[in-house]
């Protein structure tokens, strides 16, 4: 090796020792002669000392030193004196006094500023991704990312599941997103898909009998990128047989905690509540309620149907929904500008307009009471439980639009009016509708995937009515976030035939996409189940980060590039040939 140490590592004990290093010069300071360079290497720093009455040529050496310049360093350990330690460095207390130095490799001047990455462009991170990832925070995401995966590997190993590996190159299936594709030279004209899940795989594993599979599985979707969602990303996947529901929440409750306990030192609080997707959606307007705070939603669709309002009377009769909050002990916080700012943004988010009340000593007021009797106004101050120096905010439309918009105030109370504990809070959504209908092309289709068992009390109603049958999906949520999703899959051929029936698949249809998994299930395919956890989410969320790409090596930018090689690119007219393919590119 060409070091004896890292550069995190020694203290007053490896006093006097002579030691090796290696490391980047990342700060350089001439005191009274001395110069004084860091070395860091992952494992932290490491203070230098050159000094002219102990090796002058080697201190001249370190005068032409520059930043970033890979050193190997080799002198003495000794203590650095009183009142001269660091407390905030590992090494704080010691410095090698140098006696050798080597230059390993020189550094141009950086591309990038790297001890403010907030001045540095996301593009320009990207594309000198090696240099971002050089700083200590991005090496501690990575540190606690691969800390996290092998404690998962531990975990699940310890229950008896197997690590398995499904294929990369599978057949294009419908779920949910766009397949990326790859063309076949050996096959021309025909191509494989990424997976966006290993999802029919993982169900043929347990038609071969392996009751316990996991991996840790790459999983590409070719769909518009945000903060928390990447061209490909890494997903917890794992599949059990032989389970009901509660097994599956079993494990990964213990599993979850298992990895805050032994991570972050944070014990979380078992069982995880559980919320049916209806009682989600009317509380919070989400299906990804974040449970941190409270301000629920209150639904008053009823007691306005009967009002003299007619913004809110037409909605109703229109059939629409009219929902409100209460920003309880806000009305002082809250002054007109405030209020008009909360209006603003809901027209932003799609609302038309955001209604609002105060309630003061005297009742409530605004410029919409008026239009409300006495009886009505006691309604709507006895629901919402508003008391003097609250600030009632309503909005008024079709219910997809205002559930989305006023979880989104919600949300934007509880950070303004600082209600957010700071904790980590867990709960499973549950009793998902298996159908939703498309206004649009006037059909049904799948809520979420095709694979997931219906409900035994509302099976019954998949060819008479789809709007009635309920399924064994559930998700898992931290914090307002998505984090998993899994149910019970269907393991018998007649009722997966039944489904794809709704959704309007033809046999021929099915068979050419699934034929292989509703074969398999013609051999004694077992009950099962399981759940997919974003992982690149879940360690994002552990380290308080918004964007999942702060713990994905080398993510892509908003426009799914990557700016490191300028992928995606062109192929030559060779490349093409060979795969017999031909470009017929869109006008923009």
């Amino acid at each position: 090796m060409l070091r004896t140490h890292t550069c995190g590592e020694l203290t007053l004990k490896q006093k006097s020792k002579q030691v090796t290093l290696c490391g980047w010069n990342i700060a350089q300071r001439n005191h009274g002669g001395l110069i004084f360079i860091d070395l860091k290497d992952r494992y932290g720093f490491t203070q230098i000392v050159f000094d002219p009455t102990h090796k002058k040529d080697l201190h001249a050496k370190a005068q032409k030193l520059g930043r970033e310049d890979v050193l190997q360093v080799t002198g003495k350990v000794r203590y650095r004196g009183k009142n001269l330690e660091n407390p905030n460095m590992a090494t704080g207390q010691i410095e090698i006094l140098a006696d050798e130095l080597t230059i390993l490799s020189s550094s141009e001047t950086l591309p990038i500023e790297m001890d403010d990455p907030d001045a540095v462009g996301d593009d320009l991170r990207l594309k000198y991704r090696y240099l971002d990832m050089r700083r200590q925070d991005m090496q501690n995401n990575f540190k606690t990312r691969h800390n996290t995966a092998q404690l998962i590997r531990q975990f699940l190993s310890s229950k008896n599941f197997l690590e398995i590996e499904t294929p990369l190159l599978i057949k294009s299936t419908p779920e949910g997103a766009r397949d990326y594709v790859v063309p076949s030279r050996v096959n021309p004209g025909k191509f494989y898909a990424l997976p966006q899940s290993p999802q029919i795989y993982k169900q043929i594993l347990m038609v071969s009998g392996f009751d316990r599979y996991f991996q840790l599985a790459r999983c590409l979707r070719d769909e518009d990128l945000r903060q928390d969602r990447q061209p490909e990303h890494t997903q917890i996947d794992l599949e059990m047989s032989f389970v009901e529901v509660n097994d599956i929440f079993n494990l990964t409750e213990e599993m979850m905690q298992e990895i805050f306990s032994k991570i972050l030192k944070n014990k979380l609080k078992l069982p995880f509540k559980k919320l049916s997707y209806k009682e989600a959606m009317e509380k919070y307007g989400t299906d990804k309620p974040d449970l941190r705070f409270n301000l629920e939603l209150k639904d008053l669709t009823q007691e306005m149907s009967h009002s003299d309002f007619s913004v809110f009377k037409s909605v109703v009769d229109k059939g629409g929904i009219v929902k409100a909050i209460n920003a309880e002990k806000s009305g002082e916080l809250f002054s007109r500008k405030v209020i008009d700012k909360y209006v603003k943004y809901a027209q932003d988010v799609g609302a038309k307009g955001l209604a609002w009340m105060k309630m003061t000593d005297n009742g409530l007021e605004g410029s919409i009471v008026k239009f409300f009797n006495d009886k009505l106004q006691k309604q709507i101050i006895q629901k919402l439980n508003a008391q003097p120096g609250d600030v009632l905010f309503f909005c008024a439309d079709k219910p997809k639009t205002t559930n989305e918009v006023m979880n989104k105030i919600r949300k934007r109370l509880g950070k303004e009016l600082n209600l957010i504990k700071d904790e980590f809070n867990f709960c499973w959504i549950t009793d998902f509708p298996l159908f939703e209908w498309n206004e649009d092309d006037k059909r049904w289709e799948m809520s979420h995937h095709m694979f997931c068992m219906p409900t035994q009390e509302t099976m019954k109603f998949i060819e008479e009515d789809p709007s009635k049958v309920f399924c064994t999906q559930f998700d898992l949520v931290l914090n307002g976030e998505e984090m998993g999703s899994g149910s019970l899959r269907i393991n018998r051929t007649d009722i997966q035939e039944k489904i794809m029936k709704v959704i309007g698949f033809s046999q021929k249809e099915a068979e050419e996409r699934f034929g292989y998994l509703l074969e398999s299930f013609k051999y004694g395919a077992p009950p099962h189940g399981g759940i997919g956890i974003g992982f690149d989410r879940l360690v994002a969320l552990m380290l308080d980060l918004n964007d999942i790409r702060e713990v994905i090596a080398f993510p892509k930018n908003k426009n799914a590039q990557s700016p490191i090689d300028n992928s995606p690119s062109e192929l030559k007219t060779d490349q093409l040939d060979e795969l017999s393919l031909k470009l017929n590119l869109k006008k923009k």
